[in-house]
């Protein structure tokens, strides 16, 4: 692996590299939409032929609903060690998202009007886990338990097959764990369709969430607006922000850790120092990244999509900041408070040398299912509010609407709706 060149935070070919939105090859694009129309027209039949595609060659449809374990069938499923580790995030994610729990807001004008703003759950969603290339049961955590704790009656886990056929152990138990209601072995764009629209064997919900590749992210794009979504959730990023007195290996680490994710991660480190950075590009050289379990993903992102940016005063690390809007950003410095105050785009932070990001993928209760390719400019992580949608309430009084009725029907008849000025009057 070559060494990674320093760049300056006000290079202009930085500007490709922060470009925000959504903007996936044109091929996958087309892709994900002939994928969702087959889906549409031949359900069932098109689930288990792109799956025997790329999953398992030999997938029949009788195994595509998959039976949750109970009691001690799920729970020999997977060893002491990993049924600990799921039980502890299940515990912090819930004790995270039951905090963002709201009451409804009802109140009384002296008029007598009286007001209220009312939370329900959504009825049925879809999460999402991806398991292409590694099994992600912390997943099912992050999606289920806030889920669950919103009241959704019917929550859905859309996830690929391993090349056996089966679902891995580890996402079965988590889904039985955190009490999913059911459980499909598909993935791809074309579970996204499935739970979008429906096929002979999956009914469609109400609300798709969860990461995934540019695949499944963009045909959660095309599918919003048949039903809800999260975010766009993948690929994964990370900007580490480092002082003078950050440790190199550490920075490194952590992008090495998100490039592990996928091709097309984005990472970087960001400092005033260009000792730090360029005591970061020797650890990555010296990282010996080919040999790495997830060797060649690791090294196309550090090749292609990892970048060592200097800024020149604070004022232009905190502007480097807002322009990438990082899914992670890891503060590794001694003062994170200056940033904290001026940051605001950005899917979640992660403070000192003590807080990896691996901490928040797994065991710090809060969600993992973050904005990516920019949104955390207007997109917010995976919480409660997700599960859950409002709706306003009214009931005036006969004094309030006296008193309104004449200002409604002027404004009405200026628009020319002159049947909305003619229902108020009538009534007054």
């Amino acid at each position: 692996m070559h060494r990674l060149a320093i760049v300056e935070a006000s290079d202009p070919g930085l500007i490709g590299f922060f470009a925000a939105g959504w903007a996936p090859p044109a091929e996958v694009v087309e892709g994900v939409r002939e994928i969702i129309a087959d889906v549409r027209e031949r359900g069932d039949a098109a689930l288990v032929e792109y799956t025997r595609r790329w999953d398992d060659p030999a997938f029949d449809l009788r195994a595509m609903r998959v039976p949750l374990p109970m009691g001690g069938q799920a729970r020999s499923l997977v060893s002491e060690e990993i049924a600990n580790a799921l039980a502890i995030a299940k515990e912090r994610v819930a004790r995270f998202h039951e905090r963002q729990l709201r009451a409804d807001i009802e109140y009384r004008e002296p008029d007598g009007t009286q007001y209220a703003f009312v939370t329900r759950p959504l009825d049925a969603i879809a999460a999402y886990v991806p398991g292409g290339s590694a099994a992600l049961p912390s997943t099912v955590v992050m999606t289920i338990v806030p889920a669950k704790l919103a009241g959704v009656s019917r929550i859905v886990v859309l996830t690929p097959p391993q090349r056996n056929g089966r679902v891995h152990p580890a996402v079965l138990y988590a889904a039985a764990l955190c009490g999913a209601a059911e459980l499909y072995a598909v993935g791809g764009a074309q579970a996204i369709a499935a739970a979008a629209y429906g096929t002979q064997s999956i009914a469609p919900v109400d609300k798709i969430v969860g990461p995934g590749s540019v695949w499944v992210t963009e045909a959660k794009r095309q599918v919003y607006g048949v039903v809800g979504i999260d975010v766009p959730a993948g690929p994964s990023e990370v900007l580490v922000v480092a002082d003078g007195d950050a440790q190199p290996r550490a920075v490194a680490g952590e992008l090495l850790a998100q490039a592990e994710h996928d091709p097309r991660s984005r990472v970087a480190a960001l400092s005033q120092s260009r000792d730090v950075l360029e005591a970061v590009a020797d650890e990555l050289v010296g990282s010996n990244v080919q040999a790495l379990s997830r060797g060649a993903t690791i090294s196309e992102v550090i090749e292609r999509r990892c970048r060592l940016i200097h800024a020149q005063s604070f004022a232009e690390l905190c502007q480097t900041i807002e322009r990438f809007a990082p899914e992670h950003l890891a503060l590794q410095v001694e003062d994170p408070e200056p940033i904290l105050e001026r940051v605001r785009h950005v899917g979640a932070v992660f403070i000192g040398a003590e807080t990896p990001v691996a901490c928040g993928d797994y065991l710090a209760g809060t969600n993992h299912v973050l904005p990516t390719s920019g949104a955390a400019r207007f997109a917010s992580g995976l919480s409660l509010s997700d599960f859950t949608r409002t709706f306003a309430v009214v009931r005036n009084s006969e004094e309030r609407l006296r008193g309104d009725a004449p200002v409604i029907a002027a404004l009405a008849e200026l628009e020319g709706l002159t049947q909305h000025a003619a229902s108020v009057r009538e009534r007054s």
